[in-house]
């Protein structure tokens, strides 16, 4: 019986070449079946098991992570490159550029991406179980829902000059950066129904697509930014202009491919009155997933604000913005694994497989954390020279290489804590997630970073630090929970929420 068992999983212990961007969503589907059912099989020895699962789940992981990762790179790229664009108009420009791409737009890309994250949890478990046709309906319910928001985001955007002024921020400064601002209304609503795409996208393993298209647009956004900015002269409206443009390429293409192509075919239906129902229980979740994630954005923000209020403000904001920027970076690969492992425990739980999804949380926690720990020794190894790609003072240098120490421990901390927050999603727990990031971010981190930075004088090695503890604390407490979670009952509460869902075309959400 072993050996019989070991002829039919015999292409796998010997490594059957992967083909991770052409394997189809049936394809995946029939690759989580065959590691339930290695997994839960006792014929082989556990070396095999392992052995077997690995492979399996190694292929299934980085084709959804691998294109992941190059599309939040070019998302992140297209916004710089505008940035940039602006900087070579003058410093007036940069100032304002970035003021509206770091302060404005970034709290709507938050909120949006956050609110999207419900689409996640819901598609990632109705595709697992095979409830293809409510994937479109949940895409179709989110977009009511961001949009929505985005019309309430439009009056933020409209009224951020005045707002900009009670910050702080000169009256010529806070001017242009509402002139920038206002080009990227447009935005909004672009960050609306592409979000709610991509998730519904990636919940069929379908990333590829995603990347290709993102790339492309990449091409055309700095192509049309240089014609706005320097041939026709429109500055800093017609940058922020071309990147809403780059914005609204991306959603029209990637909608066109899930309308024409084979893979959607079963998955979007057309459009639905049913969209509408139901959209209470949604805004629920998507509540919880937007707190759950602008906590988590917010969190290192107020440390650049805390770190201006220094005694010597300018040192300590040059060498935390090169440290952000280097963490920005390599933090774009957690957030890759983060869509990973929400779709894989999403569509486990929905096709009622418990040990796969357990097996899932283990692989991909720690290829992220290898990862991040490779890349903290590359920091630490380049701590003396890594801050003049950035700059050439030797000050600043210095400041960096103190503060890459704790550069090494945060991307560390962002191997595995992203990925956590990822399998919340495809749980379902972002409400949950909200609460513990609360708590040990604002009422352990903040305050305590403050205490080490001002009261005993640390300065900015000191608000890290406190805001790294937090990080800790909220690591340590989602590891122990992912720990303790009961996978078979995680099966059935899926069950039960796609059930509901049917028989009411309202969601059964956890609280």
């Amino acid at each position: 019986m072993g050996s019989s068992k070991e002829d039919v999983y015999q292409p796998i212990l010997q490594n059957e070449p992967p083909s991770l961007l052409s394997q189809s969503p049936e394809r995946n589907s029939e690759s989580s079946s065959q590691l339930e059912s290695i997994l839960s099989d006792t014929g082989l020895s556990f070396l095999k098991r392992s052995r077997a699962a690995t492979w399996i789940e190694s292929k299934l992981l980085f084709r959804l992570a691998a294109p992941a990762v190059i599309v939040y790179m070019i998302n992140y790229l297209m916004s710089l490159s505008t940035q940039i664009f602006a900087g070579h108009l003058g410093n007036l420009e940069l100032a304002a550029a970035s003021l509206g791409n770091n302060g404005i737009q970034i709290f709507a890309y938050g909120l949006m991406l956050g609110m999207g994250s419900a689409v996640e949890t819901l598609c990632g478990q109705a595709f697992g179980a095979h409830k293809y046709e409510m994937l479109g309906i949940y895409l179709q319910r989110s977009t009511i829902l961001l949009t929505a928001t985005g019309v309430l985001l439009t009056l933020i955007y409209i009224f951020c000059k005045p707002f900009l002024i009670l910050l702080g921020e000169s009256s010529q400064i806070a001017s242009a950066a509402a002139l920038f601002v206002y080009g990227l209304i447009p935005q909004i609503f672009a960050y609306a129904i592409n979000f709610p795409i991509q998730k519904f996208m990636q919940a069929q393993s379908i990333v590829a697509p995603s990347a290709y298209i993102s790339t492309a647009t990449l091409v055309v956004h700095l192509v049309l930014s240089w014609v706005a900015v320097y041939k026709i002269g429109l500055g800093l409206l017609g940058a922020s202009l071309v990147l809403s443009f780059s914005w609204w390429i991306v959603v029209v293409a990637q909608f066109v491919y899930i309308v024409k192509s084979e893979s959607c075919k079963n998955t979007w239906t057309g459009f639905s009155i049913q969209a509408f129902s139901g959209l209470w229980g949604f805004f629920k979740l998507s509540s919880a997933s937007a707190v759950m994630l602008c906590l988590e954005t917010w969190y290192f923000q107020i440390l650049v604000l805390l770190a201006g209020l220094l005694d010597n403000p300018e040192l300590a904001l040059d060498s935390l913005s090169i440290c952000n920027t280097i963490s920005g970076w390599v933090f774009m690969i957690s957030v890759g694994f983060n869509a990973a492992a929400s779709v894989r425990v999403g569509n486990e739980l929905g096709a009622g497989h418990p040990k796969s999804a357990a097996f899932s949380v283990v692989m991909v926690t720690s290829i992220s954390f290898i990862i991040s720990v490779i890349a903290a020794f590359v920091v630490l190894g380049l701590r003396n020279v890594i801050s003049y790609a950035f700059t050439e003072g030797e000050t600043v240098a210095n400041a960096v290489s103190d503060l890459c120490p704790l550069l090494a421990i945060t991307l560390i901390l962002n191997g595995v804590q992203p990925v956590l927050s990822g399998v919340a999603v495809g749980c379902g727990w972002q409400a949950f997630v909200a609460y513990v990031n609360v708590g040990c971010y604002y009422v352990v981190g903040v305050p305590l970073g403050v205490l080490l930075g001002f009261y005993y004088k640390l300065g900015a090695k000191g608000i890290w630090l406190g805001m790294i503890g937090g990080t800790v604390m909220q690591t340590i407490i989602l590891l122990w929970v992912t720990f303790r979670t009961n996978w078979n009952k995680e099966v059935e509460e899926a069950r039960k929420r796609l059930n509901k869902w049917d028989e009411e075309k309202e969601p059964l959400l956890k609280d």
